[in-house]
């Protein structure tokens, strides 16, 4: 693997993360006050099914 590679990965990541609240301040914030009320356990699920589409794209783009 490339360095540059997984570098211009960490900036997409970056710059996807922060669209979100340069768009919409104020939804990202109420978006964030439902994600503090869930449990946690909800939130690892979500986090996990993130994680797994996050897979399936990287494959089906790097294949």
């Amino acid at each position: 693997m490339n360095w540059a590679d997984l570098w211009a990965a960490l900036a997409l990541v970056l710059i996807l993360e922060g669209l979100m609240p340069f768009i919409s301040p104020r939804g990202y914030r109420n978006m964030v006050q439902q994600m503090v009320a869930m449990p946690e356990q909800m939130l690892r699920y979500v986090g996990l099914a993130l994680m797994l589409v996050g897979l399936l794209c990287l494959y089906l783009v790097r294949g």
